[in-house]
């Protein structure tokens, strides 16, 4: 279950990257501004919960791997 989760978590950066992506061409079309920030500050979230969410797996598998 936990090799799953391992490529899961990639997800969370394509999910960033694409944000990002629409947010640059709806700042640079210059009609949408404010979506286009706010698919920035969502990707800069979710890059955030990706790390977040990395740091634990490792931290719970390495408490895992000390019990066994």
């Amino acid at each position: 279950m936990n090799k799953i989760w391992k490529f899961f978590q990639y997800g969370y950066l394509i999910v960033a990257l694409i944000c990002l992506i629409e947010g640059i061409i709806r700042i640079s079309s210059g009609s949408e501004l404010e979506k286009g920030y706010l698919f920035i500050g969502a990707s800069i979230f979710i890059t955030l919960v990706f790390f977040f969410k990395r740091h634990f797996r490792k931290k719970v598998e390495k408490r895992n791997s000390l019990n066994k």
